[in-house]
């Protein structure tokens, strides 16, 4: 909006200032960080009070997690409030990629929030039914790639490889879709600790933060042999807002969680990263970048899996950081070593950049 109305006036004194691209992107992290931070407390005692009993427990889980009781869950609305809002503040409101991934952000929040919503009126850990989710998460999903197809082409580009693999044609829409909701998805299930997914968001989100920047930018994206998409720098002013609204949300759900980011935020942070991998052409670098929440989502697939066709369970317990917890780790032990495992990947990824 305030770029927009710079544009209008010609960018005059300080105002040319929100010409930049970098200024704007860190004024949006820097507001999602302030607007988080004021409104947390407020925010966390009105959840509380609304909730009573808070987000239920897993009595088949960890028998630790039994003290968690009462903890209110849906503080994901936090984290969006904190992103839209600066977001929207900072950006250039004629870049379609940037409401293509609003779009994802906010459907995919309002899909976590009935879930959440549907977990605390029954009173029990089971919410809205998966059809009904995946249905309405393929469909967000969908709109948005055409979104981003109709402008940023739908070419698949592969880590090490220079040139265009395959141009997929519409077909792209759907690879687009899967990767939004497969990634929305993974970040769900791996948020099952305090503070485990948001980190790793973060780190992520930083990594992005530096692609989107590259192949918006003719001259770099050439250089380094990567997809060069006019208008997606702009994703940098999303990237940040979310590092910045991540990091707030953080100070409430460090150990012990004051607050749960529930599937109202894990969902809508998935999602938003894997419409940015999608505008970007990035989608299997974010596998690598984001390969903490790809093995965390594999862990149950491989465990429902083996245990439907054997009636044996491969881990202790699934999504695997739960497994972690059974063989005695305790949870800030599991969390931290995640979060160094989630930098390593973020570099990996980040180095595929060069590496082609």
């Amino acid at each position: 909006m305030l770029y927009l109305i710079a544009e209008q006036l010609g960018f005059p004194g300080i105002l040319n200032l929100i010409r930049y691209l970098s200024f704007r992107a860190g004024a949006a992290s820097a507001t999602a960080l302030v607007i988080g931070l004021l409104l947390g407390p407020w925010f966390i005692g009105w959840l509380r009070a609304k909730q009573g009993k808070g987000q239920p427990i897993r009595t088949d889980g960890p028998q630790s997690h039994l003290a968690k009781r009462g903890t209110p869950t849906m503080g994901g609305l936090l984290i969006l409030i904190a992103v839209i809002s600066s977001v929207l503040l900072w950006m250039n409101l004629s870049n379609i990629y940037v409401w293509a991934c609003l779009l994802v952000t906010a459907g995919f929040g309002v899909i976590g929030w009935l879930d959440d919503y549907d977990k605390v009126r029954k009173a029990h850990h089971a919410g809205l039914s998966g059809k009904m989710r995946l249905a309405l998460e393929f469909l967000i999903a969908g709109v948005a790639t055409w979104l981003i197809v109709r402008t940023g082409g739908t070419g698949l580009h592969l880590p090490f490889v220079k040139e265009t693999v395959v141009d997929l044609g519409w077909f792209y829409i759907l690879f687009g879709a899967f990767v939004i909701v497969a990634f929305g998805n993974a970040v769900n299930l791996t948020d099952g600790l305090d503070g485990l997914a948001t980190m790793p968001v973060i780190i992520a989100s930083i990594a992005f933060l530096l692609i989107t920047y590259l192949v918006g930018n003719a001259r770099f994206a050439n250089y380094l042999g990567i997809p060069h998409v006019p208008g997606a720098g702009d994703l940098t002013v999303l990237c940040l807002a979310i590092v910045g609204a991540g990091l707030a949300f953080l100070w409430f759900n460090a150990p012990p969680a004051a607050v749960f980011m529930g599937d109202t935020g894990s969902l809508a942070l998935g999602g938003a990263l894997g419409a940015i991998a999608v505008a970007t052409h990035h989608e299997f670098v974010l596998a690598i970048v984001g390969g903490l929440f790809v093995v965390e989502a594999l862990s149950v697939v491989i465990q429902v899996a083996v245990y439907k066709r054997t009636g044996k369970r491969v881990f202790l317990m699934a999504p695997i950081h739960h497994h972690f917890e059974h063989l005695g780790w305790s949870e800030p032990t599991v969390v931290i070593r995640f979060w160094i495992i989630s930098f390593v990947l973020a570099l990996a990824g980040l180095a595929t950049l060069k590496l082609r």
